[in-house]
């Protein structure tokens, strides 16, 4: 029996989308880490990265920063934070966070930094002072490569997320360790289909939120670039 035929039986159970443990719940549960965890990581990263990338010093501090998030074992790290705080409910959210930060602060960075001096300069030649022409102009032109950022954060942590089953949480993790812990093949698959699509679903929506907010000729600069 393939994995797919697996996933859809279990999924096409009526019984498994009702109740605490019931799919719809536990996608809840899902979201909920994830909103929480990038919430916190965005508001430390996103100032950081932007007032870097605007003065142009601490380049190398970013890249190292990010570099030591990016090789850290989110798992190990549960586990480290799990027993450093005697069981707390919310150890996972050290590792989930530690795991959005590298993308937001890279881009965020990176986007602002980019800038064209030339528009920096023109911006200046009109009278707008250094935070003007931060919020006017530097931010909107780099708002592609920082949405980008937290688009790739959410994927990752919504991925990651299913972690929190390790220690006892809920979220759709809740389906791969409970059925590895049975053998229930049916209950991992679904549980890995749901995270999958629920990673997906966050894809278009940041690409359906670029859309809306990104004028089209940046984003076609940002594409080319």
């Amino acid at each position: 029996m393939s994995f797919f035929t697996f996933a859809w039986q279990w999924l096409t159970l009526a019984s498994h989308w009702h109740g605490s443990a019931g799919v719809p719940a536990r996608l809840i549960e899902h979201i909920e880490y994830t909103a929480i965890a990038m919430v916190i990581a965005a508001v430390i990263a996103l100032p950081a990265g932007v007032a870097i990338g605007h003065t142009s010093r601490g380049g190398f501090a970013i890249i190292s920063l990010a570099n030591i998030g990016r090789s850290l074992p989110t798992l190990g790290l549960l586990i480290l934070v799990f027993v450093l705080t005697s069981g707390a409910s919310w150890a996972w959210l050290i590792p989930l966070v530690a795991l959005a930060i590298p993308p937001i602060l890279v881009n965020s960075y990176e986007g602002v930094l980019g800038v064209d001096a030339d528009l920096k300069d023109a911006a200046a030649g009109m009278g707008m002072t250094s935070r003007q022409v931060l919020f006017r102009v530097e931010v909107p032109v780099a708002l592609p490569l920082i949405l980008l950022g937290l688009r790739t954060a959410t994927i990752q942590v919504v991925a990651t997320a299913t972690i929190a089953a390790y220690i006892g949480i809920g979220g759709l993790g809740r389906y791969i360790i409970d059925g590895l812990a049975v053998n229930n093949y049916g209950e991992v698959a679904g549980g890995a289909v749901l995270v999958v699509l629920l990673a997906l679903l966050v894809q278009f929506a940041f690409v359906g939120l670029a859309r809306l907010v990104v004028p089209a000729g940046l984003r076609k600069q940002a594409q080319q670039s």
